[in-house]
């Protein structure tokens, strides 16, 4: 059939006033009419195609002899198609999947905008419903993916003693300190530690008080001697630990990689850095000044209680999140400074004239941080009628301002706090009794099957994004 004599027949379907369409074998006749209402839609372009070429650039197939469009898509979806032509409007029955729905609308050239109030706010609703589970789903994958790879991680470490001296006497000690929980021995040394670092905090604190203060020889206030001996003690447990856990390390270049051997490290060197400066005063008296630094270093030994870190699954999970929201913490302290920058200087322009402590702008900035902070401590307050809305405001806005970051790094410390029991459980799991005989127990066919599901999620959306899927889909046909 010629190019012309197709363009006849297509003619001819219009001029009957229908055409014949068969869409995954449902087949029905429609008017021409009620297709040219919605002409860019794929059938009503369809009508307006002068070649074969054409319409096979908007159809699967088209038979010369029945006149029949051949469409490969569902049928079980086209009486929608039908009925939008029909009315106007789109429907949507509550057992339809609305991703298939999406697609199959929009292959036809239908708009969205043409679903009924009656089924739109459900339609939408349950569009978004799995965009707000998404991330505990996508949760549930990293925890399971990170999980795995730092078990291979710490399999990797402890394989690493296979072969040297006293490989196995030194795993069993490394898996003592570096892993609480694994053992006996795990625990007593976990137990310990966690009573050292407690006892070290309360001596610093109660060492600031006046009657645990002993006057030395110029009158100036100086520690207890019994705190001493309990600081002197917690000092030596520290350096033992650490010693100790640097000696039974399986690689002693990455060891102080670690975050928590880090803080191991800092939680004693300011004592170290101390006790050489204060003999540095004693033999030069013209560095007296180096005393204050003194001073300032044994303040540093209230960051000892990071240490609780290493044997809390929680403060190690905080840490993390702290470091992977970034975003949303600045987020925070952006929609913080903006309030504090508006409301400060309403106040200063309300309240400059009639209140002392809020002549300057800023001092309005410490009122407005304390009131949108919803700490309020009341040592500056506005006394006017309008200063006292401004407050009211200020206080409103703090409370939405702090609690719209919140619940996305609450979700972020649920996915790292489920993570690490994940990985401590498959750790302790691990056997390692006369060498390495058992991998530890981690379930590969969810991990690959997470793999799987993220690479073919991956190819959705870039799917979806792309510009060209029409084309593509109608190459594909």
């Amino acid at each position: 059939m010629t190019r012309q004599s197709l363009w006849d027949v297509s003619e001819a379907n219009v001029e009957d006033g229908e055409i014949r369409i068969n869409v995954g074998g449902f087949k029905r006749r429609l008017r021409s009419h009620t297709l040219l209402r919605f002409p860019e839609t794929r059938l009503g372009r369809l009508l307006l195609c002068h070649s074969r070429e054409a319409i096979l650039e908007l159809c699967d197939d088209y038979d010369d002899v029945q006149r029949e469009f051949y469409f490969d898509r569902n049928p079980e979806l086209f009486p929608y198609v039908l009925h939008f032509y029909h009315t106007g409007k789109l429907h949507v029955m509550a057992e339809l999947c609305v991703f298939s729905f999406s697609q199959e609308i929009e292959y036809w050239g239908i708009n969205e905008f043409f679903i009924d109030s009656c089924c739109s706010y459900s339609y939408h609703g349950r569009k978004v419903e799995p965009e707000q589970e998404k991330w505990d789903e996508q949760s549930d994958q990293e925890s399971t993916t990170s999980s795995f790879d730092e078990i291979l991680a710490f399999y990797n470490d402890a394989s690493k003693f296979d072969g040297q001296p006293l490989g196995n006497f030194r795993r069993q000690l490394w898996l003592a300190l570096d892993n609480p929980g694994y053992s006996v021995l795990s625990r007593v040394f976990s137990i310990l530690s966690i009573l050292v670092v407690l006892g070290s905090i309360i001596t610093m604190c109660l060492n600031s008080l006046p009657d645990f203060q002993i006057p030395d020889n110029q009158g100036n206030p100086g520690e207890d001697p019994r705190f001493e001996i309990v600081e002197h003690f917690g000092i030596a447990w520290f350096t033992f630990e650490l010693v100790a856990r640097f000696a039974v390390a399986p690689d002693f270049l990455k060891f102080f990689k670690n975050a928590l051997n880090l803080i191991d490290l800092m939680s004693i060197v300011p004592f170290y850095i101390t006790l050489v400066v204060n003999l540095v005063v004693e033999s030069t008296p013209t560095l007296a000044n180096l005393g204050r630094v003194a001073q300032v270093l044994r303040l540093m030994r209230i960051f000892r209680i990071l240490k609780l870190a290493r044997h809390s699954t929680g403060l190690r999970s905080l840490g993390a999140t702290l470091k992977y929201s970034y975003k949303e913490v600045g987020l925070l302290l952006l929609y913080l400074s903006v309030g504090i920058s508006i409301f400060s200087v309403v106040a200063y322009t309300i309240e400059k004239e009639e209140n002392e402590g809020l002549t300057t702008i800023p001092a309005c900035w410490w009122w407005a941080t304390v009131s949108m902070t919803t700490v309020g401590y009341g040592d500056v307050v506005p006394g006017t009628t309008a200063g006292k809305l401004t407050a009211s405001a200020c206080i409103l806005a703090g409370i939405l301002v702090v609690v719209l970051p919140i619940t996305l790094i609450f979700n972020k410390f649920s996915h790292f706090y489920r993570r690490q029991k994940q990985l401590e459980s498959a750790m302790r799991s691990c056997d390692f009794g006369d060498g390495m005989k058992e991998v530890p127990s981690v379930n590969l066919r969810d991990y690959y099957a997470h793999k799987v599901k993220s690479l073919m999620a991956s190819l959705t959306n870039m799917s979806r994004s792309s510009p060209s899927e029409l084309s593509l889909n109608d190459s594909l046909h």
